[in-house]
């Protein structure tokens, strides 16, 4: 019963965020929150050392 009621919960939450996502307004705060992110991740690239040799 409680797996059930998650399920739903979680589906209408998902609709709401796919409804809130299609609003031009809000299309433009996404697109400008990505950017920030990729930005951000560029910019600390290679700090941790994986992958490096280390």
């Amino acid at each position: 019963m409680a797996g059930m009621l998650r399920k739903v919960l979680a589906s209408g939450i998902a609709a709401k965020v796919l409804q809130e996502a299609r609003k031009p307004q809000n299309q433009a705060k996404i697109k400008k929150m990505i950017a920030d992110f990729q930005a951000k991740q560029k910019g600390s690239g290679g700090t941790r050392g994986y992958g490096r040799g280390h």
